[in-house]
């Protein structure tokens, strides 16, 4: 797209911060054009007309006018506020740690249609359902995306595919009795893991919260913050609940 040109495109707000005293940058992963920032004018007065729609989690269609160095919005339509989620403060704060690693890895002016349909169809299933696997399904499925799917089917050492008792992230997956490093994990957390990165998301999406799912949800968190060398934010907060 050439500059001072106009382009439609559909987004996702993954997070806006403060610019002078009306502004807003807003942080967006576009279908079209990958991670987008782009200046929302005169959004932080009561009267803006589109301020309300460029909240982090919003689904939006948009229009950018491309300038110097940052877009500016010209227009945004809402196309799902995803209220279940604003609304629940345990909803929003997994969904905030979502959207960090979406912003954490998408590049700017990198389209990656895929990742923007995993982060719209993540956000909706949440939206829908308060599995406790969501969110570590989607950190499971990024990482594969990203190149880094680990081996959860044999030992990713040996490859003997007899019984699987530990995971290591050095060693790149789960690993055998005689392999077993870094941390234990049951077989009800195997079971789960290969489920998820094997092609049966919604079997993994109906289990209760369990034991089993807590270990999912700690590995993938440690899975994703080891690809990104830092900590989420949004985990520290979950926490601290």
């Amino acid at each position: 797209m050439s500059k001072g040109t106009l382009h439609r495109d559909e987004g996702i707000v993954l997070r806006t911060y403060k610019l002078g005293e009306a502004d807003r940058i807003v942080v967006l992963l576009t279908r079209g054009r990958g991670k987008v920032r782009a200046v929302a004018k005169g959004v932080r007065k009561t009267r803006s007309k589109f301020g309300a729609r460029l909240e982090p989690t919003s689904h939006i269609a948009v229009q950018l006018y491309e300038g110097r160095e940052l877009d500016i919005v010209t227009q945004a339509d809402s196309l799902d506020h995803f209220r279940a989620i604003r609304d629940d403060l345990d909803r929003i704060t997994r969904a905030v740690s979502m959207l960090e690693t979406t912003d954490q890895l998408a590049q700017e002016g990198e389209v990656n249609p895929r990742l923007f349909q995993m982060l719209l169809g993540a956000l909706r299933t949440l939206a829908a359902s308060d599995s406790p696997l969501v969110v570590p399904a989607f950190f499971w499925k990024v990482l594969a995306l990203e190149g880094y799917r680990p081996e959860v089917d044999t030992c990713a050492i040996c490859g003997d595919d007899a019984a699987l008792v530990a995971f290591d992230l050095e060693s790149g997956g789960t690993l055998c009795r005689g392999c077993r490093r870094g941390t234990a994990l049951s077989g009800d957390a195997v079971d789960l893991m290969q489920q998820i990165l094997g092609g049966r998301l919604n079997e993994a999406l109906a289990e209760a919260p369990s034991a089993a799912t807590n270990e999912v949800d700690h590995l993938a968190t440690r899975a994703v913050e080891h690809h990104l060398e830092r900590r989420l934010r949004s985990v520290t907060v979950l926490d601290r609940h």
